[in-house]
Order: structure tokens, then C-alpha cells, then sequence
């Protein structure tokens, strides 16, 4: 079972508290990742924190859970498929690095794997085209 990484990098004119706090919002992801988000449990100590759990559905495929691991505002978020997914290892890390202009460097990571032959290269290319497209309108909403 071989990984694939997804791996984004992207500058954005708004500042990392803006947003971290845009794309740790389960709700926003929905755009981010062509799914249908659905919280289902809030984190520790705060809503999008660590322990808090969302459902994912692609589609007519059955949903999937993610659970966040690291929360660090406004730098760095962790997660984890928990639930329901024939990927193994999943492992999302989105970073926020100030830019010397008050933006964004923003770093999204993906660990993707599947012993289903196939299917992690399925993904790879799915999630870094949605991801990609969504940009513009994270820009904008953050």
C-alpha cells in the first residue's frame, strides 16, 4: 500500500488569523473538499478543536468521519480520517505562516492510502483539483 501526498502551497493577501479561522470551520470545508460537511461533535475547549469530529459525503459514496488531532491557532491544524473510509493513514495538515505583507503562507498536506488498488491515486488527483479551485473563494470569504 503505497502513500500519496497532496500537497499545496498558496499565498493569501489575508492575515493567518483570518484565515485559520475560515478553514477550521467545518462547514467552510464543504467548498474545499466538493463534499457535503457535517459537524458532529465539538472539540475541547473549543468548537474546532482538538476531539472535534465531522462527516464528510463525496457524492452517493457512503460518508466518511475526520477527526481533528492538533489545533494551534492561528498556525497549524491536524486531522485524521477516524470512521468509515477504505483509505489508511489519512492525514491532513494545513499550516498558516504570516507573510512579511501581512498575508498567508498557507501549506496543506495530505497523506493519502488505500489497500484498495487504484483508489489513492483517485483521490490525490480529486482533492488537489477541488482544493486548488477553492482558493479564490477562500480569499474572498475569509
Amino acid at each position: 500500500m503505497r502513500a500519496r501526498h497532496v500537497h499545496i502551497e498558496h499565498d493569501f493577501a489575508k492575515s493567518p488569523e483570518r484565515v485559520f479561522t475560515y478553514l477550521s470551520e467545518h462547514e467552510n470545508l464543504a467548498d474545499v473538499f466538493g463534499a457535503k460537511v457535517t459537524r458532529l461533535e465539538d472539540g475541547e475547549g473549543a468548537r474546532n478543536g482538538v476531539g472535534s469530529v465531522r462527516q464528510l459525503q463525496i457524492g452517493p459514496l457512503p460518508p466518511f468521519e475526520e477527526t481533528v488531532t492538533e489545533f494551534v491557532p492561528p498556525e497549524r491544524i491536524v486531522y485524521r480520517i477516524t470512521k468509515g473510509s477504505p483509505l489508511r493513514g489519512h492525514v491532513g495538515t494545513m499550516t498558516f505562516t504570516p507573510t512579511p505583507n501581512g498575508g498567508t503562507r498557507f501549506v496543506y498536506d495530505i497523506r493519502i492510502a488505500s489497500p484498495i488498488p487504484g483508489l489513492a491515486p483517485i483521490v490525490h488527483a480529486a482533492l488537489t483539483r477541488s482544493i486548488t479551485r477553492s482558493l479564490d473563494g477562500v480569499e474572498r470569504e475569509a
